[in-house]
């Protein structure tokens, strides 16, 4: 099932909040959930308006059921009871806010309740139970294929099963959450044995994470038809990497600590009413790739998300001198060779029960044109070529003190753009 447009998405609607008019990511078409803190309160839920944040526990009495059963909902540390009951309660809460936020009459009640969001700290949006990591950029597993098996870059079962891992939720961090060298076991080709020490080939990843809604009862596989249904909304993810650690531990089982270290998720959790507009046909499968099996089929013609993504880099002597960020690569999110409903109907396939706030990332999303490698260790051809920065100074891999901020956005003509604000962390040594 796709949502289809309604008033709230009309290009000419504005808000009494200034800075929303225009705004590239917050505008009042996108209304974005989140939780966030001002000076000594409590974390609760809020939308993102602009340059503002509303919190929503404090306009229920404004709102009428069921919307104002769902922002009194809100007023916890965690979302997660505001998606349990599924995508109905925060898509009359959105309508009933965009409501309160277009109506001039209402700017009295309302505006005491609008934060500053450059006052306000964000915190994780749910209570995450569990963080499975998919392999869908299938652009960024041939690039990697190609590095260690150039012969047979891609495996068989690629093309036929959503490949995924279980990752480490306790490391999941917000935004701005610095990230920390890891410690790990390498090994050097022409060493005997391996050595113990912090990585030196620490990479991001330019991934998406989608957030589940309402869950599943254990033994009671989602069908991929009704799957977008137990989907809350949309992030931003940098699934960090430590790939000389990985390149030693990950056969036979796959990763552990290349990957438990942190992961970076962008605060907002964008819905998918919201991203109505932008929805778009998946991209056709090449010539002679096999159909997925039946439990994988479903409408193609709106199954994927028409959002572009971008990642960027500071390092402190960039900062230093005021430079802007350099972006590294952009891409398309259709870079997926699986659609968000055959990664949630896979998951739930042999009975797993997907719970309210399990986060599932997409995997490292290369467009699979020039300039839209997703993570250095294709950018620098496995290390082996040094990218150059405007300023001069050069990277294979991030080092102590670089900042990666990951951006992603969505437009179309006859829209207003919406966007995911910024998924963001330094390196600490």
């Amino acid at each position: 099932m796709t949502e289809r447009t309604d008033h709230t998405h009309d290009i000419s609607a504005t808000s009494w909040v200034e800075s929303a008019n225009g705004h590239p990511d917050f505008p009042v078409q996108n209304l974005p959930l989140g939780v966030f803190s001002h000076g000594e309160s409590a974390p609760r839920g809020g939308m993102a308006i602009g340059d503002m944040i509303l919190d929503l526990p404090a306009i229920a009495m404004l709102l009428e059921d069921p919307a104002e059963d769902a922002a009194l909902t809100a007023n916890a540390p965690v979302l997660n009871m505001l998606f349990a009951e599924g995508r109905g309660p925060v898509r009359e809460l959105r309508a009933a806010v965009f409501a309160l936020l277009t109506d001039d009459s209402k700017r009295a009640d309302v505006e005491p309740h609008l934060y500053p969001a450059s006052e306000c700290t964000m915190h994780a949006p749910f209570l995450i139970h569990d963080y499975t990591d998919f392999y869908t950029g299938i652009h960024h597993a041939e690039n990697i294929g190609k590095l260690f098996r150039p012969d047979n870059p891609l495996l068989p079962n690629y093309k036929y099963v959503p490949i995924g891992y279980h990752g480490r939720s306790s490391s999941i961090c917000v935004s701005g959450t610095p990230v920390k060298r890891p410690n790990g076991q390498t090994k050097a080709p022409d060493a005997d044995v391996p050595s113990f020490g912090p990585t030196k080939r620490l990479d991001y990843e330019l991934e998406m994470a989608f957030w589940i809604g309402r869950g599943n009862a254990l033994g009671e596989p989602i069908p991929v038809t009704e799957a977008e249904q137990h989907i809350a909304g949309i992030s931003i993810l940098n699934d960090w990497s430590a790939r000389d650690i990985q390149a030693w531990e990950y056969q036979p089982l796959g990763p552990f600590l290349a990957k438990n270290f942190a992961s970076t998720i962008s605060p907002w959790v964008v819905t998918m009413d919201a991203l109505a507009p932008f929805r778009t046909a998946q991209p056709p499968r090449p010539a002679g790739d096999p159909e997925p099996l039946p439990y994988l089929q479903h409408d193609m013609s709106a199954a994927a998300f028409g959002i572009q993504m971008e990642v960027l880099i500071t390092t402190p002597t960039m900062r230093e001198s005021g430079d802007a960020p350099h972006r590294l690569s952009h891409g398309p999110m259709t870079a997926m060779y699986w659609t968000a409903a055959q990664l949630v109907a896979h998951h739930s396939a042999g009975g797993c029960n997907l719970q309210p706030g399990d986060l599932l990332g997409t995997g490292t999303l290369t467009s699979g044109a020039e300039g839209g490698e997703g993570s250095l260790i294709e950018l620098t051809k496995g290390g082996k070529q040094a990218i150059t920065l405007p300023n001069g100074e050069t990277r294979t891999f991030l080092e102590d003190g670089d900042e990666i901020v990951i951006r992603a956005y969505a437009e179309r003509d006859g829209f207003a753009r919406i966007g995911m604000g910024e998924c963001r962390a330094v390196i600490a040594g």
